[in-house]
């Protein structure tokens, strides 16, 4: 008779987790407290503070309560989600610091100081870099939580981070958010970042700030959606103060845009595409880009011109611009429906003419042909021949029309006559 055989057995003695292997538990309020005393023993100098946080930092869990430190260090105290600082509900009291950027001094030497303490605590404790960075699009999100002094307090803070480097620009896009937008909350703390900046910098290191995050082309997000037109954008931007700013801006957007144009209406040209097909490619560039016409006016004019290989031989260069023209006024005709459009082409077309010097006798043949197909009107070509024209070849060009500004005068005379 067989036996059962008996399946071996562990044995042995179960180890305990050793305590150090031991995962202490996640207690962020234990962690502020701390954090809080020492500000409190530190005292309203901020070299004390730091060098609270330097030797703290040997004892205490920056890595895992970094988000903690940096809302203490920004609000002064524990931020729950949506902005507001985190409550004592045994005492019904807040637990904070005035130690903090929204307590400080609304004065960009104040400012500079925390940026300055926050830049030092970073560049000790390298880890800490990206959970600054998270932090910043974290309370950027919660801006509608904040007084408008503590809003404007954290912006520049920001541009002074985002200056030195030690943050990217990219944190700028938490603020486009729905309901900051619509209140021009994200629109008021763009502004306040870039009067920051101009303080400290100039306008072409902010377009480089803005082209690593992608903003370059997309600042009228900022505005409210029912104000998100070309005009309204300028003039806030002039109310503000930021003229100079703004004219750098629309520079660099026009060459970018103005690239962006000539890699897609080029090779239309050149295949020779129905108009119609390169007039609605260009109508829905305009309000891709929420062009002015006479931007674009200027812009087509531009594409056109580019599309060619121009002939060397200034006297069969004009019949080939003519012709070129001719073939596609009515692309020009379509974005100069108004006086400063014309005006904004004509003075392009004699800058033109100036900078390339065979076509300098085709200019008046240029203007007549453009009138003829109604893309420059008689009282547009008045005022730029009076009082508009630019000063590149003035002389030359005057002279030029002078026969054509002759007949416009004598025909007026000739029709009040008449009447």
């Amino acid at each position: 008779m067989s036996q059962k055989t008996e399946k071996p057995t562990l044995s042995g003695q179960r180890i305990k987790t050793r305590k150090r292997d031991e995962r202490e538990k996640y207690d962020p309020s234990g962690f502020r407290d701390l954090i809080l005393q020492g500000f409190s023993e530190a005292g309203p100098s901020l070299d004390a503070v730091y060098k609270f946080l330097d030797t703290a930092g040997s004892k205490l869990d920056y890595r895992r309560y970094g988000e903690v430190l940096f809302d203490i260090l920004l609000a002064g105290g524990h931020l729950a989600p949506g902005g507001t600082i985190v409550n004592d509900f045994d005492t019904n009291k807040f637990l904070r610091t005035d130690v903090c950027v929204f307590s400080a001094n609304d004065d960009l030497d104040s400012l500079k100081g925390y940026a300055q303490l926050i830049t030092k605590l970073v560049r000790r404790y390298k880890y800490l870099e990206k959970t600054l960075e998270d932090e910043l699009k974290k309370v950027l999100v919660f801006l509608k939580a904040f007084s408008p002094e503590e809003r404007a307090k954290l912006a520049k803070v920001t541009c002074i981070l985002v200056g030195s480097g030690l943050v990217p620009s990219v944190v700028l896009i938490s603020c486009l958010q729905d309901h900051l937008i619509k209140e021009g909350i994200a629109l008021q703390f763009l502004l306040d970042f870039f009067k920051t900046w101009l303080l400290e910098k100039d306008a072409p290191t902010l377009w480089t700030a803005l082209r690593k995050a992608g903003l370059e082309t997309r600042l009228m997000e900022f505005l409210p959606t029912t104000r998100q037109t070309p005009e309204i954008f300028s003039e806030t931007f002039e109310n503000h103060g930021l003229s100079s700013l703004l004219d750098y801006l629309k520079a660099h957007q026009d060459t970018s845009v103005k690239k962006d144009l000539q890699q897609q209406v080029v090779p239309l040209l050149k295949n020779d595409a129905p108009i119609k097909e390169m007039l609605s490619l260009l109508k829905d560039f305009q309000n891709k880009h929420n062009l002015l016409e006479h931007d674009l006016a200027v812009l087509v004019w531009k594409t056109l011109m580019a599309a060619v290989e121009w002939n060397k031989k200034e006297e069969l260069v004009a019949e080939q611009a003519l012709k070129h023209l001719k073939k596609y006024s009515v692309l020009l005709a379509a974005f100069t429906q108004n006086g400063k459009s014309e005006l904004s082409l004509l003075i392009k077309i004699q800058e033109f003419c100036y900078d390339n010097m065979n076509f300098m006798k085709v200019f008046r043949k240029i203007v007549f042909l453009l009138y003829k197909t109604d893309v420059l009107s008689e009282d547009v070509i008045m005022k730029w021949y009076k009082e508009a024209h630019s000063s590149k070849g003035k002389t030359v060009f005057l002279e030029q029309m002078r026969k054509i500004v002759e007949w416009f005068q004598d025909a007026e005379e000739e029709s009040g006559e008449e009447d």
